[in-house]
């Protein structure tokens, strides 16, 4: 892979048999932040993570390792807010547009004024799709970067490098809802006839309360069922596109429910690194001695043990940092605004 330099190479791709089941041929085609010139120009960064659960700590964890091993910053202090604000109630339950868009917006004020990030990583296909249209987006004076250009560009490479193939997107009901996935890939010359979408209720709460659990495995089972009964030619070359978050914590519960059913993946793609490959520039490596790595967990909303749990040991594998973060959360009521 040409996204990295010799040495680290071996590394890279233990690393990223974590995240990947097949890949796509790989290039930088996706849009990388405009100017990030003031950013690699500092000695010391915060990087901001953030998603509407957990999901994005899986991109932090790797930042912090491919980051520690890269040498680009002296120090990194890595900070995952999560933006979701209760655990009655979630992003895709909330009945308008307008109010995904202001409670969103509400947390990215919050988490600019009190950790003062260097860049801001939206580790949310739902939240990446909205940040756009919040005010805090379109005042910015720090690069955010949605994960949203990365999936597409990851999926377009794949469904060009192989014409005859067909493509399944998973993700959460507001992501399958807005369509933006479809809409950019459509734009990239890719037929509709050759896009799937499914939307899977429920499945990142599942995640987060056991990535493995038999009860997790059973939910992407049915999604599975569901899509592959969708497909206009079922016969094709098929990838699966995993476009949330959560989904890659269970990549060998997708591999077996694709197995079950007879189905041979082309492979299975996951955005989450893919979005950080912009940062990984070979001018820029090595030129610390060592890198710092520093990782915290803020939260408005309780995360029970057993999620830690679940995660942390998935987590633990990629980054010991990130683990211990989640681990020892801080929990902060009054974080940011979300009711009236």
């Amino acid at each position: 892979m040409s996204r990295v330099k010799t040495p680290r190479a071996g590394w890279l791709l233990g690393l990223l048999s974590i995240f990947y089941v097949g890949w796509a041929p790989s290039c930088q085609e996706h849009q990388n932040p405009a100017d990030l010139g003031p950013f690699f120009a500092k000695k010391h960064v915060t990087i901001a993570v953030t998603d509407s659960g957990l999901g994005g700590l899986s991109i932090m964890a790797e930042a912090a390792a491919r980051l520690k091993d890269a040498k680009i910053f002296e120090r990194v202090n890595l900070v995952f807010f999560n933006a979701l604000f209760s655990n009655e109630s979630g992003y895709n339950s909330l009945k308008t547009r307008a109010e995904k868009i202001a409670i969103f917006n509400s947390a990215l004020e919050s988490l600019e004024k009190n950790y003062r990030p260097d860049l801001i990583l939206i580790g949310c296909n739902t939240l990446s799709v909205l940040s756009q249209e919040t005010s805090f987006f379109k005042r910015a004076k720090i690069p955010v970067v949605g994960i949203v250009d990365s999936g597409v560009a990851m999926f377009t490479r794949a469904l060009k490098a192989s014409p005859a193939a067909a493509l399944i997107l998973f993700g959460t009901e507001t992501t399958i809802g807005e369509g933006e996935h479809k809409r950019k890939l459509m734009e990239a010359g890719i037929p509709e006839k050759r896009i799937t979408v499914q939307a899977c209720p429920e499945l990142a709460n599942y995640i987060e309360n056991g990535n493995q659990s038999d009860e997790t495995g059973l939910l992407i089972e049915s999604y599975v069922e569901e899509a592959l009964a969708k497909l206009a030619d079922p016969g094709a070359p098929l990838y699966a596109g995993l476009v949330c978050t959560h989904y890659g914590y269970s990549l060998n519960l997708w591999k077996k429910a694709f197995e079950e059913r007879g189905q041979k993946l082309q492979g299975i793609l996951n955005p989450n690194s893919e979005m950080l490959n912009f940062l990984f520039k070979p001018e820029y490596e090595d030129r610390a001695n060592d890198a710092k790595i520093t990782a915290r967990v803020v939260s408005i909303v309780e995360i029970a043990e057993n999620k830690r749990q679940s995660l942390a040991g998935w987590l633990e594998k990629v980054s010991p940092e990130v683990a211990a973060a989640l681990t020892n959360y801080d929990l902060k009521p009054g974080l940011f605004s979300w009711r009236e």
